[in-house]
């Protein structure tokens, strides 16, 4: 199972895309942990992820959130269009990429 931790402002926004992206994992069979939280619970959160998503909001945060957790995870920013259109299928497929780098 993969874990996937995305990142934004207060955790809510990002709840629409979370909520997508375990629908596509459903639909494609993949078993996924996803949950969302705010940029000040990252610390409490990352040692559980496999990769940490950056809403575009919090993109800025990328350089100290790859400090934080020691290059250990891949950390990215969600793409701007994927998450404008809460393309959940879209960004589980980066995520699941990136980790298997």
């Amino acid at each position: 199972m993969k874990n996937i931790l995305l990142v934004c402002n207060q955790g809510m926004s990002t709840s629409f895309l979370v909520e997508k992206m375990k629908q596509a994992a459903k639909e494609q069979s993949i078993e996924v942990n996803i949950w969302a939280v705010s940029d000040a619970e990252l610390h409490e959160n990352w040692e559980k992820a496999d990769i940490v998503l950056l809403g575009p909001q919090v993109g800025y945060l990328k350089s100290n959130t790859e400090k934080v957790v020691g290059n250990s995870i891949p950390v990215t920013v969600i793409d701007f269009v994927d998450y404008g259109r809460v393309n959940g299928a879209a960004v589980l497929k980066t995520a699941l990429e990136m980790i298997e780098k």
